[in-house]
Protein backbone atom coordinates (compact mmCIF):
# COMPACT_ATOMS: atom_id res chain seq x y z
CA UNK A 1 0.00 0.00 0.00
CA UNK A 2 1.02 3.56 -0.66
CA UNK A 3 1.49 5.95 2.00
CA UNK A 4 0.52 9.70 1.88
CA UNK A 5 4.12 10.41 1.63
CA UNK A 6 5.24 8.47 -0.85
CA UNK A 7 1.66 9.72 -2.90
CA UNK A 8 2.95 12.83 -2.90
CA UNK A 9 6.20 12.80 -4.00
CA UNK A 10 4.76 10.77 -7.11
CA UNK A 11 2.34 13.07 -7.46
CA UNK A 12 5.03 15.93 -7.34
CA UNK A 13 7.42 13.49 -9.45
CA UNK A 14 4.56 13.66 -12.21
CA UNK A 15 3.79 17.21 -12.08
CA UNK A 16 7.49 18.46 -12.32
CA UNK A 17 7.76 16.14 -15.72
CA UNK A 18 4.72 17.73 -17.50
CA UNK A 19 5.90 21.27 -16.21
CA UNK A 20 9.30 20.30 -17.81
CA UNK A 21 8.27 19.03 -20.63
CA UNK A 22 5.99 22.18 -21.13
CA UNK A 23 8.72 24.70 -20.87
CA UNK A 24 10.59 23.04 -22.82
CA UNK A 25 8.23 22.88 -26.00
CA UNK A 26 10.18 24.11 -28.80
CA UNK A 27 7.89 26.39 -31.39
CA UNK A 28 6.59 24.90 -34.70
CA UNK A 29 9.07 23.61 -36.85
CA UNK A 30 11.93 24.04 -34.87
CA UNK A 31 13.55 20.32 -34.32
CA UNK A 32 16.33 19.53 -31.53
CA UNK A 33 19.24 17.79 -32.84
CA UNK A 34 21.61 15.44 -31.25
CA UNK A 35 24.64 17.94 -30.25
CA UNK A 36 27.20 17.62 -32.58
CA UNK A 37 30.56 20.05 -34.13
CA UNK A 38 29.05 22.14 -36.55
CA UNK A 39 30.42 21.94 -40.08
CA UNK A 40 33.51 24.67 -41.23
CA UNK A 41 31.98 28.10 -41.89
CA UNK A 42 34.23 30.46 -43.27
CA UNK A 43 32.77 32.64 -46.08
CA UNK A 44 32.92 36.31 -47.15
CA UNK A 45 30.40 39.08 -47.90
CA UNK A 46 30.19 40.81 -51.25
CA UNK A 47 31.90 43.44 -49.36
CA UNK A 48 35.13 41.15 -48.10
CA UNK A 49 34.05 41.10 -44.84
CA UNK A 50 34.49 37.20 -43.30
CA UNK A 51 32.56 35.03 -41.22
CA UNK A 52 34.41 32.25 -39.38
CA UNK A 53 31.83 30.20 -36.83
CA UNK A 54 34.98 29.06 -35.09
CA UNK A 55 35.72 33.02 -33.92
CA UNK A 56 31.58 32.91 -32.60
CA UNK A 57 31.89 30.25 -30.39
CA UNK A 58 31.39 32.80 -27.40
CA UNK A 59 28.00 33.19 -28.68
CA UNK A 60 24.73 31.90 -30.59
CA UNK A 61 24.79 31.64 -33.79
CA UNK A 62 21.85 31.40 -36.18
CA UNK A 63 23.15 30.10 -39.67
CA UNK A 64 20.77 30.58 -42.51
CA UNK A 65 20.74 29.24 -45.57
CA UNK A 66 19.04 30.39 -48.27
CA UNK A 67 18.58 31.89 -52.80
CA UNK A 68 16.54 34.49 -53.84
CA UNK A 69 14.69 31.71 -56.46
CA UNK A 70 13.32 30.70 -53.33
CA UNK A 71 9.77 31.26 -52.83
CA UNK A 72 9.92 30.73 -48.87
CA UNK A 73 12.81 31.86 -48.29
CA UNK A 74 11.68 35.57 -49.73
CA UNK A 75 8.79 35.69 -47.27
CA UNK A 76 10.56 34.66 -44.29
CA UNK A 77 13.99 37.55 -45.61
CA UNK A 78 11.65 40.23 -43.87
CA UNK A 79 10.79 38.69 -40.74
CA UNK A 80 14.73 37.56 -40.39
CA UNK A 81 15.82 41.10 -40.69
CA UNK A 82 13.12 42.52 -37.40
CA UNK A 83 14.41 39.54 -35.93
CA UNK A 84 18.16 41.08 -36.37
CA UNK A 85 16.90 44.73 -34.93
CA UNK A 86 15.05 42.87 -31.96
CA UNK A 87 17.47 40.68 -30.79
CA UNK A 88 21.16 42.24 -29.18
CA UNK A 89 24.03 41.18 -31.65
CA UNK A 90 26.32 40.86 -29.07
CA UNK A 91 24.56 37.79 -27.86
CA UNK A 92 23.29 36.28 -31.13
CA UNK A 93 25.27 36.32 -34.11
CA UNK A 94 23.00 35.82 -37.57
CA UNK A 95 24.93 34.48 -40.44
CA UNK A 96 23.15 34.70 -43.92
CA UNK A 97 24.61 32.04 -45.92
CA UNK A 98 23.34 32.78 -49.34
CA UNK A 99 23.79 29.04 -51.59
CA UNK A 100 25.72 29.15 -54.72
CA UNK A 101 23.91 32.59 -56.45
CA UNK A 102 25.86 35.43 -57.94
CA UNK A 103 26.96 38.66 -56.24
CA UNK A 104 24.54 40.64 -58.52
CA UNK A 105 21.68 38.21 -57.98
CA UNK A 106 22.25 38.32 -54.18
CA UNK A 107 22.55 42.23 -54.14
CA UNK A 108 19.72 43.36 -55.99
CA UNK A 109 17.23 40.48 -54.24
CA UNK A 110 18.11 41.67 -50.71
CA UNK A 111 18.22 46.13 -51.66
CA UNK A 112 14.68 44.62 -52.47
CA UNK A 113 13.36 42.42 -49.83
CA UNK A 114 15.91 43.03 -46.84
CA UNK A 115 18.19 45.84 -46.96
CA UNK A 116 19.81 45.44 -43.65
CA UNK A 117 20.74 42.03 -43.67
CA UNK A 118 24.13 41.18 -45.23
CA UNK A 119 24.78 37.65 -46.65
CA UNK A 120 28.30 35.78 -46.63
CA UNK A 121 28.69 33.79 -50.42
CA UNK A 122 28.76 30.52 -50.80
CA UNK A 123 30.33 30.81 -54.31
CA UNK A 124 30.71 27.18 -54.98
CA UNK A 125 28.33 25.53 -52.53
CA UNK A 126 31.03 23.98 -50.71
CA UNK A 127 29.28 25.02 -47.37
CA UNK A 128 26.14 24.12 -48.02
CA UNK A 129 27.47 20.67 -48.82
CA UNK A 130 28.75 20.26 -45.63
CA UNK A 131 26.28 21.54 -43.77
CA UNK A 132 24.16 19.22 -45.76
CA UNK A 133 20.11 21.25 -45.57
CA UNK A 134 17.98 19.23 -46.79
CA UNK A 135 15.68 22.24 -48.43
CA UNK A 136 15.51 25.83 -48.36
CA UNK A 137 15.34 28.07 -46.31
CA UNK A 138 17.14 26.18 -43.22
CA UNK A 139 18.11 27.41 -40.11
CA UNK A 140 20.70 25.56 -37.64
CA UNK A 141 20.89 27.14 -34.07
CA UNK A 142 24.80 26.68 -32.99
CA UNK A 143 25.60 27.19 -29.64
CA UNK A 144 28.40 28.88 -27.64
CA UNK A 145 30.53 25.54 -28.03
CA UNK A 146 30.16 25.50 -31.26
CA UNK A 147 27.53 22.38 -31.73
CA UNK A 148 24.06 22.52 -33.36
CA UNK A 149 21.71 22.33 -31.42
CA UNK A 150 18.30 23.07 -33.10
CA UNK A 151 17.35 23.39 -37.14
CA UNK A 152 14.29 24.55 -38.74
CA UNK A 153 13.36 23.86 -42.16
CA UNK A 154 11.52 25.95 -44.32
CA UNK A 155 10.46 29.36 -43.42
CA UNK A 156 9.44 30.72 -40.22
CA UNK A 157 8.23 33.88 -38.92
CA UNK A 158 10.85 34.41 -36.65
CA UNK A 159 10.13 38.30 -35.45
CA UNK A 160 6.49 36.22 -33.63
CA UNK A 161 6.87 36.08 -30.16
CA UNK A 162 7.30 32.11 -29.70
CA UNK A 163 10.18 32.34 -32.09
CA UNK A 164 11.57 35.51 -30.28
CA UNK A 165 10.80 34.24 -26.56
CA UNK A 166 12.42 30.75 -27.87
CA UNK A 167 15.72 32.50 -29.04
CA UNK A 168 15.74 34.76 -26.10
CA UNK A 169 15.54 31.84 -23.36
CA UNK A 170 18.66 30.80 -25.75
CA UNK A 171 21.04 33.44 -25.36
CA UNK A 172 20.54 34.72 -21.78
Amino acid sequence: MIKCAQLGIFILMITASVITKAETALPFGIRACTAKAAPRLQLETIDGATADLQMMQDKWVFVHFWASWCGPCRKEMPAIEKLSQLLAHDRLSIVMVNVAEDEDTVFSFLAEVSPELESYMDRDGQVTEAWQPRGLPATYLVDPQGKIRYQALGGREWHQPDYLDFLKQLIE
